[in-house]
């Protein structure tokens, strides 16, 4: 059967509190986000013995780590910048294994300066392309020389965003070292959204046999709202990966909240990885509870 898993990073404790709040809702695993108020794994400082209590801390719980995020602009065009970013997700690679997982995920980022989500000319150019190419493949080596995969996550405004984009990333870095991170909700566009089974569809057509994980959020009309939209979290330090929740027409609400055809998703996904966790994300931590109520419901009614 399926698994539902949440992020760590919804959680603002120290470690042992983020591990034990996160049991006693009940979930059996987790996608680790390398912040807490107690252990600094920030640039520079990740240590094997410190990926070692993080991972032993959350076994102690009975919640394995399924996969660690690593988000960042894999694509910044500022030289020190991107060097930056990508220097601390290789950081993260190399220590994946002593963290509990191989999968380490990132988005494939944008060329624009001002936010990692925003569309820029540039990032649907064959030139765009190639260079994301150039990086992806540097970092699905890396993760193969440290026993890791990297997993890439789509995102309509970011170089790869459409399936065919992503159909073209795999075909041209065929590596062990790569995976992807399946969210079908980062594939609608005002464009699709109404032609959303066919998407799922051709999503799980062309795709299976490349996932590692899949998210658990949803996605919906923005209605007047086109502005890049963020949540309050309650958490002053929070990732952005973590308060972002869309820009322009289309917004990305927790599971159970927007449109998603979940029982078509969770369907295809089960036809080939009928054991994969399954992460909800999108949300505050008042909100969990209904987003698992909601997502294992739809593992009950599908007999997954």
């Amino acid at each position: 059967m399926m698994q539902a898993g949440i992020f760590t990073g919804y959680f603002h404790y120290g470690l042992e509190e983020t591990a034990k709040k996160i049991r006693s809702l009940d979930f059996n695993t987790v996608q680790l986000d390398l912040h807490f108020k107690d252990v600094d794994l920030s640039a520079g400082q990740i240590t094997k013995d410190k990926a070692r209590k993080v991972r032993d801390t959350f076994r102690d719980h009975h919640l394995p780590v399924c996969c660690i995020s690593g988000y960042t602009n894999i694509v910044h065009p500022e030289k020190a910048e991107r060097e930056k970013r990508v220097g601390y997700l290789k950081e993260i690679i190399r220590h994946a294994r002593h963290f509990g997982s191989p999968y380490v995920i990132s988005e494939t980022g944008t060329f624009n300066t001002e936010s990692d989500w925003v569309h820029h000319p540039r990032n649907k150019t064959e030139g765009g392309f190639e260079e994301c190419r150039r990086v992806i493949s540097d970092l699905a080596q890396t993760a193969y020389d440290h026993g890791a995969v990297f997993l890439l996550e789509t995102y309509v405004n970011n170089v790869v965003g459409s399936v065919e984009e992503t159909v073209k990333m795999f075909a041209q870095v065929d590596h062990p070292g790569l995976g992807l991170l399946m969210d079908p909700t980062n594939y609608f566009e005002t464009h699709n959204i109404d032609r959303m089974d066919q998407i799922l569809n051709q999503v799980f057509d062309t795709l299976s046999d490349k996932i590692k994980i899949a998210h658990a959020k949803d996605v919906k009309r923005s209605g007047t709202d086109k502005s890049e939209k963020h949540a309050d979290i309650g958490d002053e330090d929070a990732l952005e990966s973590h308060t972002f929740r869309g820009v322009g027409e289309i917004e990305l609400p927790a599971p159970g909240l927007g449109s998603l055809n979940y029982d078509l998703y969770l369907q295809r996904l089960a036809q080939k990885h009928p054991n994969i966790p399954v992460i909800i994300e999108h949300l505050s931590e008042d909100d969990v509870p209904r987003a698992k109520k909601f997502l294992d419901g739809k593992f009950r009614e599908n007999g997954i």
